[in-house]
């Protein structure tokens, strides 16, 4: 338990180094005396002005995106009995990116407005692929492959929209490479209380998660209403996810590689594994962002190609690795 401990606290070091790179670099460094000067003395003058409007809610979405897409990553693989399941891949980003493109269609823009769209997305695009896993008594592989083509449909008729209006392809083509370039505080605060909501939700629930990850017949005998606990943290990750997606857009592999590495080092018990999580998400995200910025400066380049980048290598290393899918999360 101590070992377990201090990977929480090692995670979260690293997640507030993460936190403070993001907030000084970029076109113009800020010293960590200016930093102290601005939260002391507000929005006033240039180093004030850009910790208050532009690093400070753009590192809070990386680290409120990173730790939800993370943690429903997480949650996803332990209700599906399949560490291959991610929000990105089973078509839960993209149900919430469709939402929030026909949200921004319809000239819905208000935070709540898109955050709730996104939600909805997220949970239709699960609730679709769980059901076809369940009518066809599909194998674990099967159920990932009906992700894969929901999320193909689902793109699909993102696409249709912002073609079909062009308005709203100028609006989202930061969304769907996946990005924190425009993030507002309009889009970012109900989506913050959505995810820190949700994140109180499950970590209160982590004996029931551990419980439904034993099995179906084992959980049944052992008291737990399966199917309702099943829905529950459905819709708990859908919220996460969708949240997530309805500020940053379409970052994928986040809700993959980041539980699958944190497994590693805290095992299966969800009382450590959903903190470490979203730490680890949180700060993989805020450094990423952080390279996109720096590295490729004075371009930026928009952080989910870069995850991409990263992640679909490790999801074929994945792959490889577990033969298909066939092991339990």
């Amino acid at each position: 338990m101590k070992s377990k401990k201090t990977v929480i606290g090692g995670a979260l070091l690293l997640c507030v180094a993460a936190a403070l790179l993001s907030i000084c670099l970029g076109s113009v460094k800020l010293t960590l005396n200016q930093l102290y000067s601005a939260l002391l003395a507000g929005p006033q003058g240039t180093a004030g002005f850009i910790f208050w409007y532009s690093r400070l809610p753009r590192t809070a979405a990386c680290l409120l995106s990173g730790a939800a897409l993370a943690v429903s990553g997480a949650v996803i693989q332990i209700v599906l009995h399949n560490r291959l399941a991610s929000p990105s891949i089973i078509g839960v980003n993209a149900g919430a990116g469709l939402a929030v493109t026909v949200c921004c269609a319809l000239g819905a823009l208000s935070g709540w407005a898109i955050a709730g769209a996104a939600f909805a997305g997220a949970m239709g695009a699960m609730l679709l692929v769980v059901y076809v896993g369940q009518k066809t008594g599909a194998s674990r592989t099967t159920v990932i492959l009906a992700g894969v083509a929901v999320n193909a449909i689902l793109n699909a008729l993102s696409e249709a929209v912002t073609t079909l209006i062009p308005e709203v392809a100028m609006m989202s083509v930061d969304f769907r490479a996946g990005g924190f370039a425009s993030v507002s505080h309009t889009r970012l605060l109900p989506a913050g209380v959505l995810i820190l909501a949700a994140m109180t939700a499950l970590l209160l629930m982590h004996n029931e998660l551990d419980v439904l990850a034993l099995g179906e017949d084992t959980a049944k005998s052992l008291g737990l209403p399966v199917k309702r606990m099943r829905t529950v943290f459905l819709v708990l990750a859908a919220l996460l996810a969708g949240a997530a997606v309805s500020f940053a857009g379409l970052l994928g592999f986040v809700g993959l590689i980041v539980p699958h590495a944190m497994r590693k080092l805290t095992g299966s018990d969800s009382q450590y594994l959903l903190p470490v999580c979203a730490l680890g998400g949180a700060g993989f995200v805020t450094l990423c962002d952080t390279v996109s910025r720096v590295v490729f400066a004075p371009y930026e380049l928009p952080v989910g190609i870069l995850m991409s980048v990263i992640g679909g290598p490790m999801f074929l290393m994945m792959l490889l690795k577990r033969k298909g899918g066939h092991a339990h999360a």
